[in-house]
């Protein structure tokens, strides 16, 4: 039904500079709403100084592109939230791929915790024979390999599927970047190390801690987390402020920035799962060729990005101190990740604050 394999496909290959305007960056605390009930703060846009005539056609634009939701945060304060097409705030929507910065997070939880270290083999956790690759070559694929997406492993040929069958020697792990569902080996990682399945973990060590709402579900070969639009944005807080929520350590600072960073040399715009605009090349998924420029060009450089099938987005702008969420159907038609709707929506977003 839907896939959380989402590989990148991007209709407008733009070259330049992001086009961000400076805007007023807010001196006061960060704001972080209570684990429970439907309490968050609010600022307003006359508050920022922002522009109320550009509110509109925003708003407009993203009902037009069938989303169900909106959210701009900044200082962990809302300053919109809408929502669109018979949704509301409690409505679950799903993640697809734009999830995978939820195992991204879990990954760096559990080698904190001293379960796992990404620089291990993956087969020190979950066994040899987890691939079809010869054992040589299987031993070679470690779990950063896995969150960096630089596996080695076929990409195209076999689809989502992550049995051994299918998961076929391509090239040398560290030598290929290639987006591939194979990531969702994390989750086996951390569940073997953990001692507990998947789900309870992930709800004991990041959901409850930040007060989200949600559930796992596996469609097929993909793990796929459906939440309301508000969890997704408590998620989006907690990484803003480089993992902690108030004074509680969730995942350390070290590991959220070698995530919120390029991981390896072979595609820039990449780190643990998240896309990271401003880079000055990307690679996109089921290619190997290398675009130069941003990815989105009108949205600011410092900005990352867990990024899913039909649109679902998390933006999180550190210099802005802004998180952005969009959940929906698809702004045109079905895509895997990134389209032209992402470079029009940010010269909306940008209309706010210039």
């Amino acid at each position: 039904m839907y896939k959380i394999i989402c590989p990148l496909i991007i209709l407008l290959f733009c070259i330049g500079c992001s086009s961000e305007t400076p805007s007023q960056i807010p001196t006061e605390a960060l704001y972080f709403p209570p684990l429970t009930g439907i309490t968050w703060e609010t600022k307003t846009i006359s508050n920022l100084g922002w522009n109320q005539n550009a509110v509109q056609p925003l708003l407009d634009y993203l009902e037009l592109k069938h989303s169900k939701s909106f959210i701009i945060l900044v200082n962990g304060r809302i300053v919109l939230e809408n929502y669109f097409n018979g949704h509301d705030a409690n409505s679950p929507w799903y993640w697809a791929s734009a999830g995978k910065t939820l195992t991204s997070t879990m990954t760096g939880i559990a080698q904190q915790e001293g379960l796992l270290n990404i620089n291990n083999k993956v087969s020190q956790y979950i066994g040899t024979g987890w691939t079809s690759e010869p054992l040589e070559k299987e031993n070679l694929i470690t779990c950063k390999n896995l969150l960096s997406m630089t596996s080695g492993i076929e990409d195209i040929a076999n689809g989502d599927n992550v049995n051994p069958e299918s998961l076929q020697y391509k090239a040398d792990a560290g030598t290929r970047w290639a987006y591939h569902n194979v990531y969702v080996k994390l989750q086996d990682v951390i569940a073997q190390a953990s001692g507990q399945t998947w789900s309870t973990y992930f709800n004991t060590k990041l959901r409850d801690k930040i007060g989200m709402n949600g559930t796992w579900i596996q469609v097929d070969n993909n793990s796929v987390y459906w939440s309301t639009t508000r969890s997704m944005a408590r998620f989006g807080l907690l990484i803003s402020n480089k993992g902690k929520w108030e004074n509680t350590v969730i995942v350390n600072e070290n590991y959220s920035y070698e995530a919120t960073n390029t991981s390896q040399s072979l595609n820039l715009g990449y780190g643990y799962l998240w896309w990271l605009n401003g880079k000055s090349s990307y690679h996109l998924p089921q290619s190997q060729a290398v675009f130069q420029g941003s990815i989105i060009p009108n949205a600011p450089n410092d900005m990352f990005m867990a990024l899913g099938k039909n649109d679902q987005k998390i933006y999180i702008i550190p210099s802005k101190k802004m998180v952005i969420v969009r959940m929906g159907d698809a702004a045109d038609n079905t895509n895997l990740a990134l389209s032209d709707f992402d470079d029009v929506l940010w010269q909306k977003i940008n209309a706010l604050y210039q």
